[in-house]
């Protein structure tokens, strides 16, 4: 049996005093991450964020911005230590729940074309790639472009 299924696991809302713990998951995952503030304009905004606990640690978050009956899923994060082992797709499955129960119809996102392992698991949970905004991240050699992509929830 998996030592992780033995854990316990928990989805919960995001608190201010987490954004230390939410930080070190977003340094060890993006060359360049959401900052402090940006989590904590998010939770101050009312938007929905959560974290993910396994065992009592913080592996994963994402934030959620829903108006009228779309959503936007701003960040959706699993340590690099705990990804491929299904966490991503619980967490991302929460946030569409959330979204669901929020009246929202349609849920949007970006992905950075680089960004397969991702762009893999949005296809396979029902998303679909319709647009590219040029030049959205930044990235060592300029900007990279993202892949949007949306699902009928």
């Amino acid at each position: 049996m998996n030592a992780i299924l033995k854990l316990e696991h928990n989805i919960r809302r995001m608190r201010d005093a987490d954004i230390p713990a939410v930080l070190l998951v977003e340094k060890d995952s993006y060359e360049f991450p959401w900052s402090a503030g940006n989590f904590v304009d998010s939770i101050h905004a009312g938007y929905s964020a959560w974290v993910y606990e396994v065992g009592g640690k913080i592996i994963g978050h994402a934030v959620l911005m829903a108006a009228l009956d779309e959503a936007h899923l701003l960040n959706i994060t699993i340590d690099p230590a705990w990804r491929r082992q299904g966490l991503g797709r619980v967490l991302l499955q929460h946030a569409m729940d959330a979204a669901r129960s929020q009246q929202v119809r349609t849920l949007f996102l970006e992905v950075r074309p680089s960004n397969r392992p991702a762009i893999e698991l949005y296809e396979k949970t029902g998303f679909e790639a319709f647009a590219l905004r040029k030049g959205y991240y930044p990235a060592q050699q300029g900007r990279e472009d993202a892949l949007v992509m949306r699902i009928m929830l």
